[in-house]
């Protein structure tokens, strides 16, 4: 299993994951043109995309949902909650292609298994994604206000895990937004600072975990060095980095993809 985050952050989200044959795109979250450029350079061709998974329907995650699923005839997942809030933003998709899961049922694609989970954020019925090929692991959650116990039990043991790691709190309090903005940012349907991505993962690491990537960063109000020093210096002060001292934090960006990133066995 492999994968791939294209782009990450307030501007548009997307990622990919391969593994046996099959290749899963999560959220389509920038212009189709701009989507094709991104799978491009990790040479992904988007009519081989097996299913298209929806983890919500902000702009940011479904942008160029509708014009990359017509153009290349893409199955698209999503939940009844966010297939009922974004029908009128993404156009006609057909009915052969629409495709409804249950939150938290497992879908099966090949030797990979699926496997949604509820978070919190305001949006209709926000969902993150777990991924399973045999002992292999890797779980997305973003866009969440905090990390619940159901959150904590399906990321838990994960081999990579990308966690958002949305804001800086002092550079949000200062910033420009207005503070209807800010509070819905800050609240418990809002997104993961930095210091609440690192007490987080202060309690979800374990021995299997290997690399952790902080996603969806603000580009007003963080920076990925911010991000990481910051998730650094908890997780080192709590004794982490002694305890699990192959644990790799990984950079994700905004306006390009990540390298391939191979899940595997030790």
């Amino acid at each position: 299993m492999r994968f791939s985050i294209l782009a990450s952050g307030s501007t548009g989200n997307a990622a990919i994951v391969q593994s046996g044959g099959t290749t899963i795109m999560i959220d389509a979250g920038l212009s189709a043109k701009k989507l094709e450029q991104l799978m491009e350079a990790r040479g992904v061709e988007p009519h081989r995309i097996d299913a298209l998974l929806v983890t919500h329907e902000h702009a940011d995650h479904i942008r160029g949902l509708g014009p990359l699923a017509r153009k290349y005839d893409l199955p698209v997942y999503a939940n009844a909650g966010t297939w009922k809030a974004m029908e009128n933003t993404i156009g006609e998709i057909d009915d052969r292609r629409r495709h409804v899961f249950e939150t938290g049922k497992p879908i099966d694609f090949g030797s990979l298994r699926v496997e949604s989970f509820a978070i919190s954020h305001d949006a209709a019925e926000p969902v993150g994604f777990s991924f399973s090929d045999r002992s292999l692991k890797l779980s997305l959650a973003t866009d969440l206000g905090y990390v619940s116990p159901n959150v904590r039990e399906h990321v838990t043991d994960s081999d990579v895990l990308v966690l958002e790691s949305n804001h800086d709190i002092e550079m949000l309090r200062i910033g420009r937004y207005p503070w209807n903005i800010k509070r819905r940012i800050l609240g418990d349907t809002g997104h993961l600072s930095n210091h609440a991505a690192g007490e987080a993962l202060c309690e979800l690491l374990t021995e299997r975990t290997k690399r952790v990537y902080l996603a969806h960063l603000s580009r007003d109000h963080n920076l990925m060095d911010l991000a990481r020093l910051t998730v650094n210096t908890m997780l080192e002060e709590r004794g982490l980095l002694a305890q699990f001292p192959r644990l790799r934090l990984m950079d994700t960006y905004y306006d390009r993809p990540t390298d391939w990133d191979a899940v595997a066995e030790d």
